[in-house]
């Protein structure tokens, strides 16, 4: 399989994580407790598989196991197996059920847990997570990710990236100081999400920055038509690994698209169905948009900053 197929595969598709969103206005998520050590900083994560989304090494119930770190789920995940797996004493489960939906629609009811967590340099105290089945990304034979990482614990960090080395790193936002060759991205804040504006052939797109996917842009089947991607051009299937399994996907190619003043041709964009719910993303824009470029994204703030394309055509 060639690496543009995986990205094509992957595409929306790792967006369980970015497609991991809760009702927020029934639920309280208290925000979790980050704990720094002196240098204000976790040292640079070497990412724990060879995806290009960012996954790292954690420690949870004296388990080491790896975690997605994703910009796009709004809340944190646990795997139904991990957290089973876990020792029953401290573990903790809350009264109220949660829905999750994910991208192409898939609704799931689970749990939530409050959870415990160390990387080198950092200690997470009190993070409420989703108990569900993550499926194909929790298992063996995908990306072995039985926890994902949201925007509650990204939002009260930095998170750096430098992806063409496959690095990550988590920074105390007082201790952050931007490196000067990293210039800022037009973004905004939407709830905990960082929204990014694009074009696609010319259309205005707004669209979710979201480390959890792979390929460089997913737009719901919404989106697309405005677009004018579903204009009768080809199309093809692709596998979309979603929340507890996989579906179908549509893929076309869309002949420019343009992201932080960096201008791509003949894109293939991943089509998904949205879910009826408000605020569900359209659009998002996955690690493809930030190869070669290091990354400081504060979901906090509502900013990202990265570095200069080395070349502003590619495709």
């Amino acid at each position: 399989m060639n690496r543009r197929t995986l990205l094509i595969r992957a595409a929306g598709l790792l967006a369980v994580a970015g497609g991991a969103w809760w009702a927020r206005d029934h639920l309280l998520w208290p925000k979790p407790r980050l704990t720094f050590g002196p240098e204000g900083a976790t040292p640079w994560l070497p990412y724990a598989r060879r995806s290009p989304t960012p996954t790292v090494r954690i420690e949870v119930g004296g388990r080491t196991v790896l975690a997605l770190i994703d910009t796009g789920a709004q809340y944190s995940v646990i795997d139904r197996a991990l957290f089973d797996a876990l020792p029953s004493e401290g573990r903790s489960l809350f009264d109220m059920p949660l829905v999750a939906y994910g991208v192409g629609g898939g609704a799931q009811v689970g749990r939530g847990t409050s959870l415990d967590l160390t990387l080198p340099g950092l200690s997470i105290k009190g993070l409420r997570a989703a108990i569900l089945n993550l499926g194909p990304l929790a298992s063996e034979e995908g990306l072995r990710t039985p926890l994902i990482l949201g925007q509650d614990v990204l939002g009260e960090a930095v998170l750096a990236l430098d992806p063409a080395r496959r690095y990550a790193r988590l920074v105390r936002r007082e201790a952050f100081v931007r490196p000067p060759d990293l210039i800022e991205a037009a973004v905004r804040r939407q709830g905990t999400a960082l929204v990014a504006e694009l074009t696609v052939e010319g259309a205005a797109v707004s669209a979710v920055v979201d480390t959890g996917a792979s390929s460089l842009l997913g737009l719901s089947r919404e989106a697309a038509h405005t677009a004018g991607l579903l204009d009768g051009r080809p199309q093809r299937e692709g596998v979309s690994l979603v929340l507890g399994g996989s579906m179908r996907s549509t893929i076309v190619e869309a002949r420019t698209v343009t992201f932080a003043d960096q201008l791509y041709h003949r894109v293939d964009v991943g089509v998904f169905d949205q879910p009826p719910l408000p605020n569900f993303p359209g659009g998002l824009v996955g690690m493809e948009a930030f190869r070669d470029r290091r990354v400081a994204l504060d979901l906090g703030k509502g900013t990202l900053h990265l570095s200069r394309a080395l070349d502003l055509t590619v495709g």
